[in-house]
């Protein structure tokens, strides 16, 4: 791969992902050094001055009164990242963190920052030959950007924390002598420029889109499959019907299903037969319910494309007019309620999938046998994994609560409106994982009921699906543990690439 230059502009969700899970080598824009050292020039212009400017002569949030003697502004800087350093809980996933030194990078190298290219570089080097910051995952509110994971994300490049290389957890100091690096000793500005920001809360949900635009096809191609074992009809999803609604998404998952849909002998062996007129919603909405899932994701993406390249920081050095200036743009709004809306769209992709499961299991419904099993009552076949599905679904309910509406004061109440983004997108994390296991269920009842329609064949790429699976599961003919064949049909989701059958 050739080296992706970062200038602080350009960084699009394709590059993220190249960065994040393919480790494309990154390299700082042409322009960037020379950006970096004029708004550092403003910085040392400024420091040393008795002029109060926030976070460089004086201390931060409700401390920002206090005057900052010109001999202590690197102690300054220092025990701000030491003391901000106060996160708890798991740590990020190393995606994430990646994720997060390659946004913080790229907003630096916009030279609003006012720090000097050696952090920046330092920051390069650590994401270049992968030595990822441990980075505890609570502790940030969102508002003064995410400050509690950011100061853990620079500990190293002082020689603190703790670092992942080579699949071994090291202190930060052994991180930067494995790549002849030494810690750094921060000048004015440089701490708070580190860690005010919303990079770790962009970074979860940039994962996050990557992550869900894989599963809504998925989701497509799973309950097409659904949609022939219950032997419904491909009619609800022809392209007339969508064109009269015109969403995108909707759109496309409708053309999805019926090119999925199309050569199967299942479809064609009830055409002419079927008292059913209509079948339920959870089949005959897929296309709107998955598409609006769609449309969300591309309003989300277009916002974070924006987030991306945004400069979050403060205060902010605007060298061509020699001025600093303090504002709000670490304020995780525009991304808590990203997290918030998409968190609520991949919550009902588990819902109705939930539902197509259900009728499955139904004989009443589906008129197959109870469960999907033979000889039901000796044997109790997919009931309880249609009742987890519907466990995970009722979880999603909750976690769909939106976090951005509750704001709680921080920091003797200066920071009195606060997003929580953060934890807006670490539920959507939660809610991503519980859909793909939910889905997986389906997949796995779906595959069962194809079993059960023998001889008859399903379409080639249906067919082709069911085999992914049969491969790692066998068919259900007597019950067994059933959490075995979850986690391995899990593993099929997560390795499916719909692109493979044409799924867009």
């Amino acid at each position: 791969m050739d080296n992706l230059e970062l200038d602080g502009s350009s960084l699009s969700i394709g590059d993220f992902e190249e960065v994040v899970f393919r480790h494309q080598h990154c390299v700082l824009g042409g322009a960037a050094s020379e950006l970096v050292a004029r708004g550092r020039k403003i910085i040392d212009e400024t420091a040393f001055l008795r002029t109060p400017i926030y976070g460089i002569t004086t201390g931060f949030g409700d401390l920002a009164s206090v005057t900052i003697d010109p001999q202590d502004l690197e102690t300054l800087q220092e025990r701000l990242i030491l003391s901000h350093a106060a996160g708890v809980g798991d740590p990020l996933p190393v995606p994430v963190v990646r994720g997060m030194l390659l946004l913080r990078i790229n907003t630096l190298a916009r030279g609003h920052s006012g720090v000097r290219i050696e952090v920046v570089e330092l920051l390069l080097s650590l994401l270049n030959h992968n030595i990822v910051p441990v980075v505890p995952s609570r502790g940030s509110v969102g508002a003064s950007g995410d400050l509690a994971p950011l100061a853990h994300l620079a500990l190293p490049l002082l020689g603190r924390g703790e670092v992942n290389h080579n699949g071994q957890q090291i202190s930060g100091s052994e991180g930067l002598a494995a790549i002849d690096k030494s810690p750094i000793t921060l000048k004015a500005k440089e701490g708070l420029a580190l860690i005010n920001g919303t990079q770790a809360m962009t970074a979860l949900l940039g994962v996050a889109v990557i992550e869900i635009k894989k599963l809504v096809r998925v989701a497509d191609w799973i309950g097409a499959l659904t949609t022939d074992a219950l032997r419904g009809t491909d009619t609800a999803f022809d392209e007339r019907i969508h064109r009269l609604r015109s969403y995108p998404g909707q759109v496309a998952s409708a053309g999805n299903l019926w090119q999925l849909m199309q050569g199967s002998r299942i479809r064609e062996s009830h055409r002419l037969n079927d008292v059913r007129v209509q079948d339920p919603y959870c089949i005959r909405c897929m296309p709107q319910v998955h598409g609006a899932l769609r449309d969300v994701l591309d309003d989300v993406q277009r916002k974070i494309g924006i987030e991306f390249n945004a400069v979050t920081d403060n205060p902010l050095v605007f060298p061509d007019d020699s001025e600093i200036l303090s504002g709000g743009n670490f304020h995780g709004q525009p991304m808590a309620l990203a997290a918030d809306f998409l968190t609520i769209a991949l919550a009902e992709l588990g819902s109705i999938s939930e539902r197509r499961t259900e009728k499955l299991t139904n004989t009443a419904f589906s008129a197959l046998p109870p469960f999907l099993v033979k000889d039901a009552g000796l044997n109790s076949g997919f009931m309880i994994a249609q009742v987890t599905a519907a466990a995970l679904v009722s979880e999603n309910k909750t976690l769909a609560h939106p976090a951005s509406v509750d704001s709680i004061p921080t920091s003797a109440d200066k920071e009195d409106h606060v997003s929580m983004g953060m934890w807006g997108a670490l539920k959507l994390h939660r809610v991503l994982d519980n859909v793909v296991h939910v889905i997986a269920i389906e997949l796995l009842a779906a595959a069962q009921g194809i079993n059960l329609l023998r001889p008859l064949y399903s379409s080639e790429p249906l067919e082709w699906l069911h085999s992914q699976l049969r491969e790692r599961v066998s068919e259900w003919t007597y019950d067994r543990e059933m959490a075995p064949d979850i986690k391995l049909a899990v593993e099929v989701v997560k390795q499916l690439e719909p692109e493979c059958v044409n799924i867009v």
